[in-house]
């Protein structure tokens, strides 16, 4: 299914000699020998048929059509319909495919007759198979099973059904697509792949109740699909719901039933990693590695699941498989660098950050120097991290780019320097309006009022919000909405609630939404209503770790008298970023070293306490935050 392999598409499985390893085998469109080109839905048809009836076959993993699609555009071509080995077989390899199957088929006396062959990407060896049959669905199913004997049921045995899909997929308008995608429900409602295409379109619409409404009605022909369809549907509503739980038993059934795809494994390991599930996460990262030993990708995922999983070490093994694996790669050392931080080698973070500049002086457009500046700075070493962050400054000059003074008056701002770095980026911001670059203007006018917000200031912050509105572009948007919502004053809870619902209204802006009204009750010192938001936000979380979530709840615990909870919540580093400062980082650093010392103090650890209350008050600077951030303990 499309929709739950979206994120996913782009893995390469990388191919493996290894016995252990299982084929990646990619069945490509097959080609029309007829004369007739009513028939050459069927193309598509059988790659469909082949792929999705293998699905679970022992030894194989079978990689779906849509998978291999998207590597159209990597290779510089428009997604079509071209059949063949010549059209599709560098997206295939791309897809991670060790055996490329490929065919013909055509119509002989109203039967269908197709030849498939199976070729090793590698060694060029062929092997070629036949079947004739009365329609598609039949002749599919023969060559499924010539190949293997673990074949799943196709989710109908209707052909118009499946040409109708087909023909959806293959339409080069979305009405058009969505007409067949119905066509096909009215011939069989139990087929599922029509759903899927429809919920594509609503959510590429940006209507997710829309895509939700169809997967919905999907799930009520549950009972006549197949359990792989049943899972994968299930998976997907429950992801657009936001229904943590269901998605981890769905994506559990979904990897019982294709326990050769290491893509489902690496769902199924993202998915834990959102629930912070971490040993769960390793385990389902260290399958898909398994099954794919070649990929560097999902080597590094495995890094960074085993280091929030609190072992340093494992995670080091799994980075340094990867460099071995991608020697010229600075990746793998920047990943080390990160593992670091995050369980607080910071001294050995910098270094890992720095032999990553050495290797690759453009990776990161010299981002790695900012990040080996932070991890000093983490350190308590304002001065060494300035050294650092002049290399940074050096490299963005050098390259002419316009948005250096922008991240110069942030490090000044991060590292405690708060006036000068207000007056810095308000420079910038005047500066890049006058000179007509509208979305940076924008994007440093929003940062303004966020940093006018936390110091206490709102009745400034609301006019230079109000500045960045004309000039917002899409990449600004985002920072200026919320920058206009907390820059209003003060309420009640269920008023900042209201006020949300209001500045965004649409089902896309929910997480925006969401953190929004977090940020202006933590604002509002309202933590208990806060608290009972975040840890939503932090039960259902929607992606890879947040570091934000965990210390801003964190923050609600110190806060309420439940310091002693907050201590797990606070045990990771924050990432670096590689340029800029995150507009919000202000909600949690510096004070993440505040709230430590106060969790540390909560169980009579008065030494740590004290040194990160020192850490926190090196870096919070001369001007306090309006929050309560205290200059003595």
């Amino acid at each position: 299914m499309a929709l739950g392999l979206c994120a996913l598409a782009a893995i390469s499985c990388s191919r493996s000699n290894s016995p252990n390893t299982p084929q990646h085998l990619a069945i490509l469109q097959f080609e029309n020998l007829s004369a007739d080109t009513s028939l050459d839905w069927m193309g598509r048809a059988f790659s469909e048929i082949i792929s999705r009836e293998l699905a679970g076959a022992a030894g194989l993993s079978a990689i779906p059509p849509s998978r291999v699609k998207v590597f159209d555009a990597a290779f510089g071509r428009a997604a079509g319909n071209v059949p063949g080995v010549s059209s599709e077989r560098a997206e295939a390899l791309a897809a991670g495919a060790g055996r490329l199957g490929y065919g013909e088929y055509w119509l002989r006396n109203g039967t269908v007759e197709a030849r498939l062959t199976l070729e090793d990407a590698q060694s060029g060896k062929t092997r070629v198979i036949a079947a004739a049959g009365g329609d598609v669905l039949a002749v599919g199913d023969a060559l499924a099973r010539t190949i293997s004997s673990q074949v799943m049921p196709y989710g109908t045995r209707n052909p118009a059904a499946v040409r109708a899909f087909v023909l959806g997929v293959q339409a080069s308008n979305p009405e058009e697509s969505a007409q067949r995608f119905r066509e096909s429900l009215s011939v069989d409602p139990n087929f599922e792949p029509p759903y899927d295409g429809l919920a594509q379109q609503r959510l590429r619409q940006r209507d997710v109740a829309g895509a939700l409404s169809v997967l919905e009605q999907a799930l009520t022909h549950r009972d006549r699909m197949p359990a792989l369809e049943g899972a994968q549907l299930s998976f997907e509503a429950a992801n657009l719901r936001g229904d943590s739980a269901a998605k981890r038993q769905a994506i559990a059934e979904w990897a019982r039933i294709t326990p050769q795809d290491p893509a489902v494994w690496r769902l199924q390991a993202e998915t834990a990693m959102s629930a912070h599930d971490y040993r769960l996460a390793v385990e389902a990262y260290q399958k898909a590695v398994e099954l794919a030993p070649s990929d560097a990708a999902l080597l590094n995922q495995l890094g960074y699941a085993t280091a929030y999983g609190g072992n340093l070490e494992a995670a080091m093994r799994a980075l340094r498989r990867y460099e071995v694996l991608r020697p010229a790669d600075a990746n793998s050392l920047d990943s080390m660098g990160d593992v670091n931080v995050l369980l607080g080698r910071l001294h050995d973070a910098e270094k890992f950050y720095l032999q990553a500049a050495q290797k690759d002086q453009a990776f990161l457009g010299g981002g790695e120097f900012r990040k080996a500046a932070m991890a000093r700075l983490m350190s308590g070493d304002i001065r060494g991290a300035d050294e650092l962050e002049k290399q940074y400054l050096g490299s963005r000059a050098a390259a002419h780019d316009p948005l250096a003074d922008y991240y110069q008056a942030e490090w000044l701002w991060v590292s405690g320097r708060r006036k000068e770095g207000f007056q810095r980026l308000e420079e910038f911001a005047q500066r890049a309006e006058t000179g007509g670059a509208r979305d940076a203007a924008a994007e440093a006018y929003g940062e303004l009022a966020v940093w006018s917000v936390a110091l206490g200031n709102r009745a400034g912050a609301a006019p230079i919000a109000q500045k960045a509105v004309p000039l917002a572009g899409p990449g600004a948007s985002g920072t200026v909405a919320v920058a206009r919502f907390l820059a209003q004053p003060s309420a009640s809870a269920l008023e900042w609630s209201d006020r949300a619902a209001r500045a965004f209204p649409s089902p896309a802006a929910r997480v925006m939404k969401d953190r929004a009204l977090a940020y202006a009750l933590l604002l509002d010192r309202q933590f208990a209503a806060a608290a009972e938001l975040l840890k939503r936000q932090y039960e259902n979380g929607a992606g890879a770790p947040d570091e934000e979530t965990p210390l801003l709840l964190a923050w609600c615990l110190v806060e309420t008298g439940r310091a002693q909870e907050a201590t797990g919540l606070l045990r990771f580093n924050p990432l670096p970023p590689s340029s800029g400062v995150r507009p919000f980082q202000v909600f949690y650093f510096p004070r993440l070293f505040y709230l430590r010392g106060r969790a540390a103090l909560a169980v009579r650890e008065a030494g740590a306490g004290r040194a990160q209350h020192k850490l926190f008050l090196q870096l919070s600077g001369e001007t306090p935050l309006a929050w309560g951030e205290e200059k003595a303990q």
